[in-house]
């Protein structure tokens, strides 16, 4: 690891030039066979990870030096794709369906920068796969009687794999099934594979969401030495356990969370200090002590890296027997802990602070509905069942409110959105969906941890130790110049430049569109405009909570980055300043590498979670296909208008079910606009859909606008032919089927003749003509349109008469028809003839 590190820094100094392994072995001055052998192993290892490119003439550079970047490809349905660069803050790299060299959705690539795309995008060609990020596929099993495909689940791959039939393993035709791919793709060529997995029938309950978790290859049962483990631990904590700790057994504290919450990893506390402050104590369970640094289940939590919080069940990060168990801050049971103390006066600020290890016991397991019915609704029964804790519920109540108050002045943004929870039968059928509320109880909780969290983080940041930062960066001045220029088609207007904005200016704009119309879009807009928060071993400020330090301390028994930030504290409580330095060089090296893969494996649980989520949402749908309901506009793109409903589910409005007119898409006001009537479809309108379309295996809801004009379909089938007779009418065709129908499309009425019926062929109506003139005596013809004989008479068609058939009035016909052309000519041939004089 230190000879890499030595060459790679080595080919990033500013006079470095692409070198051989002689070139090389000169430089860093090798004497002996050994040593070189090293250095060719070492170079080869940079090479097979990409670190390192060995160019045509056998020369070796870094690829940020020959405009190449290393990085994922994130693919899309349609062939083209992005590569995400490894180097934060890189720009992202544009690469067309025909570059891809082979590569698949996840690879990790090389590609080469080569011009910029439209809109100043970088775009390249990816040159080498570094790694494949796609080893096993999960889909449906589609039979071909001597091949089969498997139909991927994950759209972005591209490519159907193929199944020799050898390889079927015992799958059908409609099976859901996980496939090892054995050769990847080349060319045009389809990937190969073999099925080593059979989940079920595609239509089996539960399948939908095993498929789920196969496809995010979310772990599940935990590794029996990992279990092995977690039986060790002991079920109570024993006296030897709680020496060196401070007792707080007798500190009145709680637990509030939800009903069904099992693992109960944060406790608080809040009590009156005689000088009139209030002593506000946040006790997290005590997760690293029994998960030890490189043991088994740290392992399998670093694997993991968070819970995942599917519809129907929870994936967690340790084992139930600590989750649930021992690490759980039951009531009336002794528990280890470490605290947080804080010390604020009557403003909310903190102006004393210790954190330290503790043994507590907490007196009630409280829920979050218990204690909003106590603070808001006054529920007496629960009052006087929890009476000697009503003085502290409401001290709680009222410092929140200040620690609120404190954070929205100096400029943290408050995104107020719904969040849906779903809930299912024993099936896995979605029946019902509800939200998630918000309560003053919530806040508590929120407030407090939020506290805790940035106490912690201020207090290492000052001690210059490594440590656990999460962070949110400073939006792209690109971005948020953009929805600074958006929002004054509404009539505001914020003060500043690109990053120069504070985060209080847009929260102060939030406060102002609050209940107004367009709430909804702004907050959208303004949401969309910033980045994604992260973990990282740098404090870089969090944008969206206004603050310079933050952390996750609160729950280590759910996410790993809480679980480091535990180590590190009982290390500094432990050895105080007598850390070793090798210690401290450890935790520099390993803590970026934390970081990155614990903000990869939240992206991966929130995507997750989000699948299942939408999954539902279909299905619940499934049943109200016909349906009207009253929608907002959520999103508008160039293909359409995406609208949620109250139920927070979202389905989308092509642009071709917009039938009234021609639409086109206005970047800057996030709107469709009619090209005749100037109709607007933008973020925020309200608007009545009705729903069209559920495809469940594509977790998409198809809407269409009710009162909308319906899409017509040329050529289609249903349509009845007609016949243009060249005088202002039509007629039915002669052949195939008798229609029961007129031209009209209206059912025949009782007393009302057919016309249509007695319509005759337009030879035998000229033919009747020509016999009446001959009998009148070549008199002058009656003007046409009367429908008056000369004599007053009504004009009846001819029927068979004396010497007329069919094949007469078709060589009538057809006379009159080349007689009428050659007429034509002749004008035209006249009109042509005075331009030329």
């Amino acid at each position: 690891m230190e000879d890499q590190e030595k060459i790679l820094a080595f080919m990033r100094e500013q006079a470095y030039h692409p070198m051989t392994v002689r070139e090389l072995e000169e430089a860093f001055g090798i004497k002996d066979s050994a040593t070189f052998k090293e250095l060719v192993k070492t170079l080869n290892a940079l090479e097979a990870s990409g670190e390192v490119i060995r160019t045509r003439a056998n020369r070796y550079g870094v690829p940020e030096k020959m405009n190449l970047v290393r990085g994922r490809l994130q693919s899309h349905p349609k062939g083209f794709g992005f590569v995400i660069p490894e180097t934060q803050g890189a720009e992202d790299v544009y690469v067309h369906a025909n570059d891809m060299n082979g590569a698949l959705h996840g690879d990790t690539v090389l590609v080469r920068v080569e011009k910029e795309a439209g809109g100043n995008r970088l775009e390249g060609q990816i040159i080498r796969i570094v790694e494949r990020g796609m080893k096993q596929v999960v889909g449906t099993f589609k039979d071909e009687t001597y091949y089969a495909f498997v139909i991927p689940d994950e759209k972005r791959l591209g490519k159907d794999i193929f199944i020799p039939k050898e390889a079927y393993n015992g799958a059908v035709d409609g099976h859901k099934v996980v496939v090892n791919i054995v050769r990847y793709p080349e060319g045009r060529v389809n990937p190969e594979g073999e099925v080593v997995e059979i989940l079920g029938h595609k239509n089996d309950p539960g399948v939908d969401i095993l498929s789920i978790i196969r496809k995010f290859n979310l772990p599940e049962a935990f590794p029996d030495d990992v279990l092995a483990e977690a039986e060790a631990a002991p079920d109570e904590i024993s006296e030897e356990e709680i020496s060196g700790r401070r007792d707080l057994r007798e500190r009145m504290m709680v637990t509030i969370d939800g009903a069904d919450a099992k693992d109960l990893d944060d406790a608080v506390s809040l009590e009156r200090l005689p000088n009139g402050n209030l002593r506000l104590g946040v006790h997290i369970a005590d997760v690293s002590y029994y998960v030890r640094e490189k043991s088994q289940l740290d392992n399998e939590a670093y694997r993991r890296g968070t819970s995942v919080y599917l519809v129907d069940r929870v994936i967690p990060m340790l084992p139930h027997r600590l989750s649930n168990g021992i690490c759980s801050l039951n009531p009336q049971v002794d528990r280890l802990t470490i605290s947080c103390d804080m010390e604020m006066d009557a403003n909310g600020n903190t102006v004393k602070y210790d954190i330290f290890l503790s043994v507590i016991r907490t007196d009630e397991r409280m829920t979050y509905a218990d204690v909003r019915s106590i603070l808001e609704d006054k529920d007496e029964a629960l009052i006087e069942k929890y009476s000697r804790l009503i003085p502290m519920f409401e001290d709680m109540k009222e410092l929140a409110l200040k620690l609120r108050k404190k954070r929205m002045q100096r400029g943290a943004i408050d995104f107020d959105f719904r969040e849906a929870k779903i809930y299912v039968d024993e099936e896995g059928t979605p029946t019902e969906i509800g939200f998630r509320t918000r309560s003053i109880a919530e806040q508590i909780i929120e407030e407090f941890m939020l506290a805790a969290n940035e106490t912690v983080a201020e207090h290492f940041h000052w001690m210059k130790q490594p440590f656990m930062y999460r962070i949110h960066e400073d939006p792209n001045a690109e971005k948020l110049m953009a929805f600074m220029e958006f929002i004054t088609n509404f009539g505001y207007s914020i003060r500043g430049k690109g990053n120069s904005v504070h985060p209080r200016a847009l929260q102060q704009l939030l406060e102002e569109v609050k209940g107004t119309p367009e709430e909804i879009i702004i907050s959208t807009v303004m949401l969309r405009s910033m980045k994604q928060a992260r973990y990282d071993a740098e404090s870089l400020g969090h944008y969206g909570l206004s603050t310079e330090f933050y952390t996750h301390f609160t729950s280590p028994i759910r996410r790993y980055p809480d679980l480091i930030v535990h180590r590190r504290i009982r290390e500094w409580i432990e050895l105080g300043n007598q850390i070793s330095e090798k210690r401290l060089g450890y935790w520099a090296e390993q803590m970026p590498v934390i970081a990155e893969h614990a903000s990869q494996r939240e992206r991966l649980a929130v995507d997750a979670e989000r699948e299942t989520d939408d999954l539902k949402k279909a299905e619940f749908m499934l049943e109200r296909v016909g349906e009207e309901f009253e929608g907002v506009i959520s999103s508008v793109t160039s293909f359409g208008i995406f609208v949620e409903l109250p139920n927070t589910i979202e389905g989308l409005v092509h642009v071709s079910f917009l039938t009234d007119d021609y639409y086109h898409y206005h970047e800057k006001m996030f709107a469709l606009v009619g090209e005749r009537t100037g109709k607007q479809y933008r973020i925020g309108d309200v608007v009545e859909v009705r729903v069209a379309n559920v495809n469940v295996d594509e977790r998409t809801i198809d809407f269409e606008i009710v009162g909308m004009p319906k899409a017509g379909f040329r050529g289609s089938r249903e349509r009845t032919p007609r016949v243009i007779d060249g005088r202002g009418g039509d007629r039915k065709p002669t052949r195939g089927k008798q229609q029961d129908r007129s031209r009209t499309g209206r059912p025949d009425r009782p007393g009302k003749p057919d016309r249509q019926k007695d319509k005759k062929h337009p030879a035998e109506i000229r033919q009747k003509y020509k016999d009446r003139r001959k009998a009148e005596g070549n008199k002058p013809p009656r003007r046409a349109g009367t429908g008056k004989a000369s004599n007053g008479e009504e004009v009846q068609p001819i029927g068979a008469g004396e010497g007329d058939t069919p094949a007469k009035r078709q060589k009538g016909f057809w006379e009159d028809l080349v007689k009428s052309k050659k007429k034509n000519r002749k004008n035209v041939a006249s009109q042509a003839k005075r331009k030329r004089r």
